[in-house]
């Protein structure tokens, strides 16, 4: 368990090497070789595409979504491109739109999605694709082509939505440019709300636009997000515990600590807490020890390093296995109720339910005509200190940059002109009713820190963009909950991250203790020391004026009406004998008649469930 073993580090996006050295030779960083490349010069071409995205009519597609799809069909046919999406129902809802409008106009369809759910062989039928070059293909993706995946190189790479790592859209650039004197070349597609007299300011701010602009600029400038060197992986370090004593079978504390803590790369941990560890792995019968003190996997440990699943560091949510006429599509992730004669997109193509196989968690399914993408899982990620403050430097000079095309350049100059309309260059706090906006202009790491602060006032704050939402608040009371914050010593960030209500986010964050969890949540989303910054410098500027205050949203009560589009509640206050029910009204119609069809609304979309039948339960969407 201490042989040395050579490693060897690569990175296009890393800043400070320093920090990668230490991490391949804990201790010993200084005696890491670090082979730095010349400088890329190489051009970039760049775009940024703005839309306005409004309310589709019943049954319509969104007509921003419609417009960026017939850009990409006319711009990529015949070449080679990588299209990221910030999610997976993103990248089917662009593959079936562009796979509809190839078949529309009788053209071989170039454009094929690629995600982590598909399986194996059809992934690696995108990947090979790719690298053939004597036909044109675009792959619709996620982050599953990012690195990692020999493709050669591709024409363009474009970025549906606003990125939010600086870092990850490099790599993801970095796919393209690489034959000769080919330029690297990105398009951006970036779609802000409507506006109409309900409109939030944060709407108004065009935040997507400036966001985008913010990380394209940090990426010209080579600035990149620095490595987390203060989290412990403590996640990842009790997997790493159940694989030595697999792989070994069976290993002494001493040992396992000098192997992954004290010569490894979880030189954070000290012995304290490992052994604050391997007592919480104890007790959720992940590790015995027998008489010779030899730890050895429990039984939750067996059975969790014989899954297959235990291979992954990340966490993954319960997936179903989708086949048609006898062949594995892939998986699906399940976060909603689905049952035979819902229909669905997957693989680019529209697929109905025949049968759910809840046992075997598998999904018998048949092409179909129609269908709406179900809700997959997937985000983007959390946006750093770095791109909130350029943003905010964009705000402040109201110049937009040379690669915004009209319309994103428009949609700059309403959030520039939003910005000075609020006065948030004098006073960064908007009041709306009896609730306020705050605007920090920091990362989200350091913005939730700022929310669990006022939360231990006993203020209900949440992130909302750039700003912190306060409920039940006026700015004149935040104002003073924000110089008592300022006034009094930094709390620790053990104590904030307690006040988290889920700090279960890693895979592995389940067995740990609490006391354990709640040390891995502060390192990996407190930072107390930038939070106090904050309010410091908050609560010593003076306000230029009175604070400005917009009137709350009209509610419900007082909007009109629209047939299609309103929700709303019908009880059934009949003598049935059963108690009262609420249905929407899409609903009503089962509720009525229960072997008819109805039809329910998840996500904003609509989705068929069949007629009841004898023996058979269906659940609506």
């Amino acid at each position: 368990m201490r042989r040395a073993v050579p490693r060897v580090g690569l990175s296009a996006t890393l800043g400070d090497f320093t920090a990668a050295a230490d991490f391949l030779r804990p201790g010993r960083g200084p005696d890491v070789v670090i082979v730095e490349g010349a400088d890329d010069a190489g051009e970039i071409r760049l775009q940024l595409r703005g839309y306005v995205a409004r309310r589709p009519d019943e049954g319509e597609d969104p007509l921003h979504e419609t417009a960026i799809a017939q850009h990409l069909f006319e711009t990529l046919r015949g070449s080679d491109n990588l299209v990221f999406a910030n999610s997976r129902a993103a990248v089917e809802h662009y593959t079936d739109r562009l796979t509809r409008m190839s078949e529309g106009l009788r053209v071989p369809n170039e454009f094929l999605p690629h995600h982590g759910n598909l399986a194996k062989d059809i992934r690696e039928h995108v990947e090979a694709r790719l690298k053939d070059r004597s036909t044109p293909v675009t792959a619709v993706c996620t982050s599953t082509l990012e690195m990692g995946i020999d493709i050669g190189s591709v024409d363009s790479i474009v970025q549906i939505g606003p990125p939010h790592h600086v870092a990850a859209l490099r790599q993801r650039l970095g796919r393209s440019g690489r034959r000769g004197d080919q330029p690297a070349v990105l398009r951006m597609y970036v779609a802000e709300p409507a506006l109409d007299g309900q409109s939030s300011p944060i709407d108004a701010l065009r935040v997507g636009v400036f966001q985008a602009a913010a990380v394209v600029d940090l990426l010209l400038a080579r600035w990149y997000e620095p490595p987390d060197r203060d989290n412990p992986h403590l996640s990842t370090l009790l997997q790493q515990v159940l694989s030595v004593v697999a792989q070994r079978g069976g290993a002494r504390p001493a040992e396992l600590f000098e192997a992954l803590c004290g010569h490894g790369p979880f030189a954070r941990v000290d012995r304290a807490t490992f052994a604050a560890l391997l007592r919480a792995m104890g007790a959720a019968d992940l590790l015995v020890q027998d008489r010779g003190g030899l730890l050895l996997a429990g039984g939750t440990g067996d059975r969790l390093i014989n899954h297959y699943t235990f291979y992954a560091a990340f966490r993954t949510v319960e997936e179903y296995r989708l086949i048609a006429a006898g062949r594995t599509l892939g998986t699906l992730p399940i976060d909603h109720p689905i049952a035979p004669g819902m229909l669905l997109i997957f693989s680019g193509r529209r697929w109905e339910v025949i049968a759910v196989d809840g046992r075997q968690k598998v999904i018998d399914l048949r092409p179909s005509a129609g269908g709406r993408v179900p809700p997959f899982a997937g985000g983007g990620g959390t946006v750093a200190d770095a791109v909130r403050r350029r943003m905010l430097e964009l705000y402040r000079t109201g110049t937009p940059p040379r690669h915004l095309d009209a319309a994103a350049r428009a949609l700059f100059e309403e959030g520039s002109d939003a910005y000075r309309r609020f006065l948030l260059d004098e006073r960064p706090i908007i009041g709306i009713g009896r609730d306020t906006l705050l605007f920090p202009w920091r990362g989200d790491k350091v913005m939730g820190t700022l929310a669990l602060a006022l939360t231990a006032r006993g203020l209900s704050a949440g992130l909302e963009g750039p700003a912190l939402s306060v409920r039940g608040a006026d700015p004149a009371e935040l104002r003073a909950h924000l110089g008592a914050l300022a006034a009094t010593d930094p709390p620790s960030a053990i104590d904030l991250a307690a006040l988290a209500g889920d700090r279960i986010v890693d895979k592995y964050d389940e067995y740990l203790s609490d006391d354990l969890a709640t040390l891995a949540h502060a390192a990996r989303a407190v930072d107390v020391s930038a939070a106090w910054d904050a309010i410091r410098e908050f609560a010593a500027a003076t306000p230029a004026g009175p604070d400005l205050v917009l009137p709350a949203p009209a509610t419900a009560a007082g909007a009109t009406a629209v047939l299609g589009r309103t929700p709303f509640a019908v009880v059934d206050v009949e003598t049935t004998g059963s108690p009262p029910s609420i249905t929407t009204a899409s609903s009503r119609s089962q509720s009525s008649d229960s072997t008819r069809p109805a039809t329910s609304w998840t996500a904003g979309r609509r989705w068929s469930t069949p007629a009841a039948m004898p023996g058979r339960r269906t659940r609506t969407a």
